[in-house]
C-alpha cells in the first residue's frame, strides 16, 4: 500500500489546529506545535491562503480558517440535509408513479446517488445509493447541466457514447439542456442503458442554487407513450422537485 504524502500530512494538521483552541494562531505558535520549520510552515500555509482555505488577518498577521472551508462545509451539510428532507417525498413519489426513485447530486464529473427508493411493486432489485450516473446520458445530469454551470464545465470533452441514442454531441446537448431550461424538467429514453427510460427535475438549495435532482426510472413502455414521457409522471417528479426544494427553503419556481 502507498504511503502517505507528508505535505498532505502537514497541511491537515495545520487546519485541525486552526479549527480548535484560539483559532487564530501566529506562524511561530503553529511551528513550535507542528515541530516544523518555520519556512516549511510558511510555505504550507501560503498554498492554503491561495486554495482559500486559510486566510491571514492584515494587522496581527495571525491565520484563521478560510472561507473555502466552510463552502466545502456547507456543502456537506446540504447533501446530508438533502436526504433527510428528501425520505417522505421520494417514498410518496414511488407510491405515487409505481417506479423507483433516485436522487442525485453533482460529483466529480457525474452524478452520485445519494438516496434510492425500490420500485414498489415487490420486484427484486439493487440498491444504488453511491452508484455514478453520468451526467449526459441520464435525466438526473441533464437537468443538472442545464442549470449549473459547474457540471456544464465537467463535460469539456468527449461524450462517452453508452447506446445508440446517446447524445455525443456538445452543442447537441447544449440545444437539449436550453429545452430543459424552459420546460423545467428532463428526460432521457434509453440513452445510458437500452430500455430504460428517466425523468428528473432540479432541486434547489435555500440560497437558490441547483443543490441536485430527483427522478423516476423505469422501462421504457412504463414512462412514455408515443415516445414522450407521460405527461401524469413529469407532474409527479415536477412536485416533488418543488416539495423537497420548499423544504430546503428555497423559493417557490
Amino acid at each position: 500500500m502507498p504511503g502517505s504524502i507528508q505535505s498532505l500530512e502537514r497541511a491537515a494538521a495545520i487546519l485541525r489546529l486552526l479549527a480548535g483552541g484560539e483559532r487564530r494562531l501566529g506562524l511561530t505558535d503553529l511551528s513550535v506545535t507542528l515541530g516544523l520549520a518555520k519556512g516549511t510552515v510558511h510555505g504550507i500555509l501560503r498554498t492554503l491562503q491561495q486554495e482559500g482555505f486559510v486566510e491571514q488577518d492584515a494587522e496581527t498577521g495571525r491565520y484563521q480558517l478560510g472561507a473555502e472551508l466552510l463552502r466545502l462545509g456547507n456543502s456537506y451539510l446540504d447533501v446530508h440535509e438533502l436526504r433527510a428532507r428528501a425520505l417522505v417525498w421520494s417514498d410518496d413519489l414511488a407510491r405515487a408513479t409505481g417506479e423507483s426513485v433516485r436522487i442525485g447530486v453533482l460529483h466529480h464529473g457525474g452524478v452520485l446517488v445519494v438516496h434510492h427508493v425500490f420500485r414498489p411493486d415487490g420486484s427484486r432489485q439493487v440498491l444504488e445509493i453511491g452508484a455514478m450516473l453520468p451526467l449526459h446520458a441520464t435525466a438526473w445530469g441533464k437537468v443538472l447541466v442545464a442549470h449549473d454551470p459547474v457540471a456544464r464545465a465537467e463535460l469539456d470533452g468527449v461524450l462517452k457514447p453508452f447506446t445508440k441514442r446517446t447524445v455525443v454531441s456538445p452543442a447537441g446537448l447544449d440545444l437539449e439542456c436550453a429545452v430543459i431550461r424552459e420546460r423545467g424538467w428532463a428526460s432521457e429514453r434509453e440513452e445510458a442503458v437500452e430500455g430504460t427510460a428517466g425523468i428528473a427535475a432540479l432541486i434547489r438549495d435555500r440560497r437558490g442554487t441547483p443543490l441536485g435532482a430527483v427522478g423516476v426510472s423505469g422501462a421504457v413502455e412504463r414512462l412514455t407513450g408515443g415516445g414522450e414521457p407521460l405527461p401524469a409522471l413529469v407532474a409527479a417528479v415536477r412536485d416533488t422537485a418543488r416539495a423537497i426544494s420548499r423544504d430546503l427553503g428555497a423559493s417557490p419556481f
